[in-house]
């Protein structure tokens, strides 16, 4: 599992890029519509910058959030100082009583390599949660790591930041490492160059389905994206929703 460091200050700025956050609040919203369920209180696990707890902050839900980054739950608590923020590793993750939902979002559980780790974080989110409660959560599927980003390299490039992503993938165990060099520039003519190395599992759906029957949850869905489309052979990222 890794710390976020420098990669917190221009986090927001690239995936951004990549997720729209009041999106995935509706899609959520539209989750508990479907589970017929009403949360007040809602633990945002892997918080990271805290995008999205704050905007479900907004819309009227008491959120706590959870990441093992202080670097970026500082990012967090500067847009929001009203939500409480835990600093904590979601393996060993405590509350302070129960909670109506649990979301863990943008593939965080991706970065749990073993697979007892991921129970044992399923049987966490269990034992905090009220009964018949909705865990949600999102994860890159293995096809999208063992196929798409795989040995590839990718590069991205704008006037403050530019970065190359390189990948290794190892197929016996199914772990991609990602190297990350990145350029940073505030004038946009001088330029600090720090490096992130970030590594995650390649779970296949029937693995994640097992883990959470494992650690007591039932009436388990899969769905393909941020929608309520079935899941198929070439989809990247899946939610599940379980209770």
């Amino acid at each position: 599992m890794e710390s976020y460091h420098e990669f917190a200050q221009i986090y927001d700025k690239l995936i951004y890029e990549d997720i729209d956050y009041t999106k995935m609040a509706d899609y959520i919203e539209n989750c508990f519509a479907k589970l017929e369920t009403k949360p007040s209180l809602v633990l945002d696990l892997a918080c990271g910058t805290g995008s999205l707890t704050d905007i479900m902050s907004k819309r009227g839900y008491d959120m706590i959030g959870v990441d093992m980054s202080v670097d970026m739950l500082n990012v967090a608590k500067s847009k929001n100082e009203d939500i409480l923020y835990l600093c904590q590793d979601m393996r060993q993750f405590e509350l302070y009583g129960t909670v109506d939902s649990v979301l863990c979002m943008t593939d965080s559980l991706n970065y749990i390599l073993d697979y007892d780790d991921l129970v044992k974080v399923f049987r966490l989110v269990k034992n905090y949660l009220n009964p018949h409660a909705p865990f949600i959560f999102d994860m890159n599927s293995h096809y999208k790591l063992s196929q798409i980003i795989k040995d590839n390299t990718f590069t991205y490039d704008s006037e403050f930041v530019s970065y190359v992503w390189e990948n290794e993938y190892d197929e016996k165990e199914n772990i991609c490492d990602f190297y990350l060099t990145f350029f940073v520039s505030r004038d946009g003519e001088n330029y600090r160059r720090f490096d992130e190395a970030h590594t995650q599992r390649a779970y296949t759906e029937d693995e994640v389905k097992r883990a959470l029957y494992e650690a007591g949850f039932e009436n388990v869905s899969v769905y393909d994206g941020y929608s309520f489309d079935s899941v198929h052979a070439h989809s990247e990222r899946l939610v599940y929703t379980a209770r």
